[in-house]
């Protein structure tokens, strides 16, 4: 129990570190991409689907699951506090309110990371519908003016 104790923050502020920067990084390469992107260069709406939305699954799923991995972090950091609380064999209210203040700043750093991430998801899948809608505007135009010729 004292080795999860002594590493649990780490552990979990660490993942959390990590699924934070995945999502930073990819969210400015795509953010990157998309302003300089150049719709008219594709044939067909499947490619550029594929082109538009890649790597926003990382995204969604830090989005998704980082709550989950602050989560855990609180469950466990709860679960040493109440075996604290066993080993001692004593009801002390301070350490058991510090021991579940301390546990539940892991599922607030956990929502902290993932508000961001989905925030970046939405208004990158804006631009992609964005893009998208304009691609087809130029298929219709092209196709009236072949039309018309």
């Amino acid at each position: 129990m004292n080795q999860i104790q002594l590493y649990l923050d780490i552990a979990v502020f660490s993942i959390l570190g990590l699924m934070s920067l995945f999502a930073f990084g990819y969210a400015i390469e795509r953010w990157l991409y998309l302003r300089r992107v150049d719709v008219g260069r594709f044939q067909n709406e499947e490619r550029l689907t594929v082109d538009l939305t890649r790597h926003l699954i990382v995204l969604s799923s830090v989005g998704a699951n980082a709550p989950y991995v602050g989560l855990l972090g609180t469950v466990l950091g709860i679960l040493l506090t109440f075996y604290r609380i066993g080993e001692s064999g004593t009801m002390d209210t301070e350490s058991i309110m510090l021991g579940l203040a301390l546990a539940l700043k892991a599922t607030a750093a956990g929502i902290a990371v993932a508000i961001p991430s989905i925030v970046f998801f939405n208004g990158l899948m804006r631009r992609v519908e964005v893009l998208t809608l304009e691609w087809k505007g130029e298929r219709k135009e092209e196709g009236v003016h072949a039309a018309a010729v």
